[in-house]
C-alpha cells in the first residue's frame, strides 16, 4: 500500500492494520475536491515565490490531466493507496517527476482532508438546497390548484375542523422552507478555508491563506489552526439539518400512507411509486413513502455516530475523525434520493377531492362553528359548547351530519337556531371566514402563496 509517511518506519505495517487504517475505499468521493484544493494551493505557492512558475504550470497540468483521466475512465482510483491524497500525489509524481513531490509543500494531510470535506459538504449543502426548492415548487403548485379543496383537519388524529388541502400542504411548505433556510445558514457559517493550518500549528512557509481562500470561493481563512483541523461542527450541523429534513419527509410520508389506506382513500399513489403483494392480488402498497419513513432512522444514526465520535476527542487531529466520512456520505445520498423520489411521488399523486370533502362533512368538523353561531345569537360559549356536544351525540345515533338535521330538530337543542345556520356551518363558510394570515381562508391563502412564490423566486435569482 502506497504511503506518504514511510520514512520514519523500518518495519512493515501489519496487513490487516494497514487495511483498517486506510480510507481510500470511501474518501475517493473527495477526489474532485482534492484536485481543486491542490490546484489552489500550488497557485498560491507560486504567487508567494515558494514554487517557480514552471513548477506551478507542471503541477497544475498534471493535476488537470489526472482529473480528466479519472472522470473519463482512463484512470482508476485503486486500493493500493492509503487515501485519496496519496493516490493524487503518487500519480502526479509518476507523471511529472520531481516537481510532483513539491505539491505537499506547506500543508499537512490534516488541513488537506479538512479542506476536502469542507468543499464537499459545501457543494452538498447547495445540492440538497436545490432538491428542497424543487420539492417546494411541487408543493406550491399543488397549493395553487387546491385552494378550495375541502378536507378535515386533525388533532390527535381525530377530525377537528374543516380546512383545505392547500392549507394542509402549506404546513409542509413551511417545514421545508425552514430546511432551505437552515442550508443557507450552514453554508455561511462553514464557508471559511482551513488550508494552510498545517498539522495544527500552521507552517513556517510564507503562505497567503487569504488568497487560497479567495481562489476557492471562501469568505476567508479560518482563524485558529488548531480548531481548523479539529473542527467537524459543520458536518454535525449538516447532519442535524438532514435529520430534520428526514423528520419532515417522514411525517408527510406517514400522512400519505394513512390517506392512501382503504379507510381514508384521500389519495391514490401513482403506479410508478407503488408495489404489489406477492400473495394478495388486490394490494397496492405505498412502498416509497414507507421507505422514506424507514430511512429516517438511518440518517438519525449518522448524526448520533459523529456526535459520539467527537464527544471525547482532545485537540487537535485524531484518527477517530476519519469516521466522519462513511456515515456522512451515506446520509447525504439517502436524503438526496428520498427528496427526489418523494417529489416524484407527490407530483404524480391523485387527490380524491370529493372523498376528502365528504370526510370533512361527516366528521363534525363544523361543530366549533355551530357553537360560534350560537354565541353570535347571545348564547354563552360554555352553554353553546354543551348544546352542540348533545347535537353531535344525536347525529352519531342518527348517522348524519349537523347540516343534515332539519331546522325543527335543531330547535329542539336551542331555540336560537334559525335557517341561516346552514350557511354558517357549510364547509365553504367555515373555511372562508378564517381570514387571518396563516389561516385557510381563500384571501389569506392567496397572500401566503404570493409570499412563498417570492421566496422561491428570490433564491433562484441569487443562485444565477
Amino acid at each position: 500500500m502506497a504511503q506518504l509517511w514511510g520514512g520514519r518506519f523500518t518495519g512493515e505495517t501489519d496487513r490487516l492494520a494497514s487495511q483498517f487504517n486506510a480510507s481510500i475505499t470511501f474518501d475517493r468521493k473527495l477526489f474532485a475536491q482534492d484536485i481543486e484544493g491542490s490546484i489552489a494551493h500550488v497557485v498560491m505557492l507560486a504567487k508567494q515565490g515558494i514554487l517557480t512558475g514552471e513548477e506551478k504550470d507542471q503541477i497544475v497540468r498534471g493535476l488537470t490531466g489526472i482529473r480528466e483521466d479519472v472522470f473519463e475512465g482512463r484512470l482508476s482510483i485503486t486500493e493500493e493507496y492509503e487515501d485519496i491524497h496519496s493516490f493524487v500525489e503518487a500519480v502526479l509524481t509518476q507523471r511529472i517527476g520531481e516537481a510532483g513531490k513539491k505539491l505537499h509543500t506547506g500543508r499537512s494531510r490534516n488541513d488537506q482532508v479538512a479542506l476536502d470535506m469542507r468543499l464537499y459538504i459545501r457543494l452538498k449543502v447547495l445540492q440538497v438546497s436545490d432538491h428542497l426548492k424543487g420539492l417546494l415548487e411541487t408543493i406550491l403548485s399543488l397549493m395553487e390548484n387546491h385552494l378550495t379543496t375541502y378536507m378535515p383537519g386533525f388533532t390527535h388524529l381525530q377530525k377537528a375542523q374543516p380546512t383545505t388541502l392547500a392549507h394542509h400542504l402549506g404546513a409542509y411548505f413551511e417545514m421545508f422552507k425552514r430546511d432551505v433556510l437552515r442550508m443557507e445558514d450552514i453554508y455561511k457559517r462553514m464557508n471559511y478555508c482551513p488550508l494552510g493550518s498545517g498539522a495544527f500549528a500552521g507552517t513556517t512557509y510564507p503562505l497567503d491563506r487569504s488568497y487560497t481562500a479567495y481562489l476557492m470561493g471562501f469568505e476567508g481563512p479560518t482563524l485558529n489552526s488548531m480548531d481548523s483541523v479539529a473542527d467537524r461542527d459543520y458536518i454535525i450541523e449538516f447532519l442535524a439539518a438532514l435529520s430534520t429534513i428526514m423528520m419532515h419527509l417522514s411525517r408527510f410520508s406517514e400522512e400519505i400512507i394513512i390517506w392512501n389506506s382503504n379507510e381514508y382513500r384521500f389519495v391514490e399513489i401513482d403506479d410508478g411509486f407503488s408495489t404489489g403483494s406477492s400473495i394478495m392480488p388486490q394490494k397496492k402498497n405505498p412502498d416509497i413513502a414507507e421507505l422514506v419513513r424507514g430511512k429516517t432512522g438511518r440518517v438519525y444514526g449518522a448524526l448520533m455516530s459523529i456526535l459520539t465520535t467527537m464527544k471525547g476527542l482532545p485537540l487537535a487531529y485524531n484518527k477517530d475523525m476519519q469516521e466522519d466520512k462513511e456515515v456522512t456520505f451515506d446520509a447525504i445520498e439517502t436524503v438526496e434520493n428520498c427528496l427526489i423520489l418523494f417529489k416524484g411521488m407527490l407530483s404524480s399523486m391523485k387527490f380524491n377531492e370529493q372523498v376528502m370533502e365528504r370526510s370533512a362533512r361527516k366528521g363534525f368538523t363544523n361543530a366549533t362553528d355551530a357553537a360560534d353561531y350560537l354565541v353570535g345569537k347571545g348564547v354563552a360559549f360554555r352553554d353553546a359548547h354543551g348544546i352542540v356536544g348533545q347535537m353531535v351525540l344525536f347525529c352519531i345515533e342518527k348517522e348524519c351530519s349537523i347540516d343534515e338535521l332539519s331546522l325543527e330538530e335543531l330547535k329542539r337543542f336551542s331555540p336560537s337556531f334559525e335557517s341561516d345556520i346552514y350557511e354558517a356551518v357549510s364547509l365553504k363558510t367555515c373555511v372562508e371566514k378564517r381570514l387571518t394570515i396563516g389561516a385557510p381562508g381563500l384571501k389569506a391563502m392567496e397572500e401566503v402563496i404570493r409570499i412563498n412564490r417570492e421566496f422561491l423566486e428570490t433564491r433562484d435569482k441569487e443562485r444565477k
